[in-house]
């Protein structure tokens, strides 16, 4: 699909200095995390907005209803990515990235003024509805955006170092989220939770929206982008066939199911999952997903480094492998209430999907051409989040409502990790020295 990199040409091609790369690694790890933030922070409140916002008696049915407005989010993806990845083409990566954070703060903080069920009737779940939609549109331009601007921005033989980056950020911003949600659960009564705690986190992004939108607008773009204005200007841009286009569609879509089912299994549906299937209060529930989540921020730039050196094909199918193997192993652990073995289950999955996590972001800037990478990267990833990965956590929960059987939500897992390795094996080729600066 795209040339390889010579060994000169990895070295010297399109550098950025070192003290500009840390700057735009700042400016753009910093609006990932608020952005990873307002969105984690309605999963780990999921049961709460559930009963604020659609009240009913039969148990199970207002977590139900949460989580289905959770994939709402997803379902808005692909929107935001059919609106936004042609502006990072057309207008720079950094124009994408000042929408998204601004468009986030913007709906997360309205999220947290909302009146509920109880005080303006159906309006309340209708007005969540359309908020978390605008959300879902903001994560489906950030994403993909942050991740190409650092990974371009980066040198050759350390592009999924940066892309660790972006990762680690969004995994230090689920910790902050679940530390929050448990220490608001600590201090504050029960009632002053489901009455007004909950909103807290969500009103304290107004103020992370602005600093991390000084900050973007003072960057520039990046040296893949101006290359590609060059060779606009002077003609000489090579097309990007349909095959090309379709082949590399296939593949994100693979990779990004993979990374995201297991991923919002991971930092949303387990902590909900040991409240109301395993039987732990909120609380301590919190505490062992964080605990889990120190690990999966750790991971990150190790995985990076090592996916610099050894490739990228072969960490991403070993973890496809992994999760088609252990997803069943993992739930049993967490099912049998002792904190170690949960832990332990949190942990391994922690890892595999640090792995899938860094593999999706330098992926997505491999395997696209640079003239369609902002569009192909949000539409590839963001239609297989919206199909897949949204609704994990909603098909979860329903099977063992249907099923009553505690360990059935790993045959999901399982199964999407199985066909994704499948497809992965046959179509992804090693991508690591390619020449991102082509088409």
């Amino acid at each position: 699909m795209q040339r390889s990199l010579s060994a000169t040409h990895t070295d010297t091609a399109l550098p950025t200095r070192h003290a500009d790369l840390r700057k735009r690694a700042f400016a753009v790890g910093i609006g990932n995390f608020m952005e990873w933030f307002d969105f984690a922070i309605y999963g780990y409140f999921a049961a709460i907005i559930g009963h604020a916002f659609f009240p009913s008696a039969a148990p199970g049915t207002s977590l139900l209803s949460s989580l289905a407005v959770f994939a709402v989010g997803f379902l808005a993806r692909p929107v935001g990515a059919m609106i936004l990845g042609p502006i990072g083409d057309k207008l720079g990566r950094r124009a994408v990235l000042i929408i998204t954070v601004f468009g986030m703060g913007l709906a997360t903080t309205l999220i947290g003024l909302l009146p509920d069920y109880a005080t303006i009737g159906i309006a309340a779940p209708i007005l969540l509805v359309i908020l978390r939609f605008l959300q879902g549109m903001m994560v489906g331009g950030e994403w993909s955006s942050a991740g190409i601007y650092i990974v371009e921005s980066a040198p050759a033989n350390r592009r999924a170092t940066a892309a660790s980056v972006i990762t680690g950020t969004a995994g230090a911003a689920f910790l902050c989220g679940t530390a929050t949600a448990a220490i608001i659960s600590v201090l504050l009564p029960e009632d002053a939770v489901a009455s007004w705690g909950w909103r807290l986190p969500f009103l304290a992004s107004i103020v992370m929206a602005g600093v991390a939108m000084y900050i973007r607008r003072k960057l520039g773009d990046t040296p893949v982008y101006t290359e590609l204005e060059r060779k606009r200007a002077t003609h000489s841009l090579a097309p990007v066939s349909a095959r090309e286009k379709f082949r590399a569609f296939v593949i994100s879509f693979a990779f990004s199911a993979l990374f995201g089912v297991s991923l919002y299994y991971f930092i949303t549906y387990a902590n909900n999952h040991l409240v109301q299937t395993v039987g732990l209060s909120k609380p301590t529930a919190l505490w062992l997903c964080s605990i889990a989540l120190v690990f999966y921020t750790i991971f990150h730039p190790i995985v990076g480094r090592l996916s610099d050196r050894f490739g990228r094909r072969k960490f991403v199918l070993a973890s496809a492998l992994a999760l088609t193997v252990l997803a069943y192993p993992i739930f049993v652990l967490l099912n049998t209430g002792n904190y170690v073995a949960i832990v332990l289950g949190l942990i391994i999955m922690a890892a595999l999907v640090a792995v899938t996590a860094v593999m999706d972001v330098v992926l997505l800037v491999e395997v696209f051409p640079a003239s369609i990478r902002s569009t192909g990267a949000a539409i590839g990833h963001n239609v297989a989040l919206a199909l897949l990965a949204g609704p994990g956590p909603f098909i979860a929960a329903a099977l063992i409502q249907a099923t009553h059987n505690p360990n059935i939500p790993a045959w999901y897992l399982s199964g999407v990790s199985l066909i994704c390795l499948i497809v992965l094996w046959f179509m992804l080729p090693e991508t690591k020295d390619r020449d991102i600066t082509h088409g």
